[in-house]
């Protein structure tokens, strides 16, 4: 009959370490890439709360041109994680772009490190909003210009007087599909955000 191995001949399991979780937002106007955005860089299946278009949407939901082929849209949230070195997961929140959705932002935002406003430069007036909530929230946010079929329509400095936003605000290209894109985007909303922090 084999002899059982003793307690000490058995090597102790590693432990199991909880990871350390760091929250991001991506925000902007209807239809300007969050979803996408989330989408292109999540390790898992992204969570979304997409609900089809209907007829009252009609005159109130612009997604500029690409209105036509837009047939839904998020009604709570769009959620995504990536998992990095050392036990990090970075958790990726996106709100509803409509101004109507904007009592759920509160509760998406809190505990953020820092947020991605989106833009459309074709629809600029939609991401004043998520400019605005940031700035009076004292939230450290990044402005992304998203290059829809890989276009950039206008100069960062043009953009950046339009939107009234400070230098200090690091704005940027983007494109929403793109990993290396939204990766490139990700780094600077953390590098800011640990700017912000050593000044604190």
């Amino acid at each position: 009959m084999a002899s059982q191995p003793s307690d000490a001949a058995v090597a102790p399991s590693a432990p199991h370490v909880a990871p350390t979780v760091v929250k991001i937002v991506i925000a902007g106007g209807f239809a300007v890439g969050k979803t996408t955005f989330i989408g292109s860089i999540s390790d898992i299946d992204p969570l979304n709360t997409e609900a089809a278009m209907t007829e009252k949407s009609i005159g109130v939901d612009d997604a500029g041109g690409v209105t036509d082929r837009k047939t839904t849209t998020t009604v709570a949230m769009d959620f995504g994680r990536i998992a990095l070195p050392g036990s990090l997961w970075l958790y990726l929140f996106g709100t509803p772009g409509q101004d109507r959705f904007l009592f759920m932002w509160d509760d998406l935002v809190r505990g953020a490190i820092g947020a991605v406003v989106l833009v459309d430069t074709e629809r600029l007036e939609q991401c004043f909003p998520a400019v605005d909530y940031f700035e009076g929230r004292g939230v450290p946010f990044i402005v992304c210009v998203n290059c829809f079929d890989g276009v950039a329509r206008h100069k960062l400095e043009d953009v950046r007087e339009a939107l009234g936003i400070p230098d200090e605000v690091p704005i940027m290209y983007t494109d929403a599909r793109e990993k290396s894109a939204t990766k490139q985007a990700l780094i600077a909303v953390v590098q800011l955000a640990m700017r912000q922090l050593q000044k604190s």
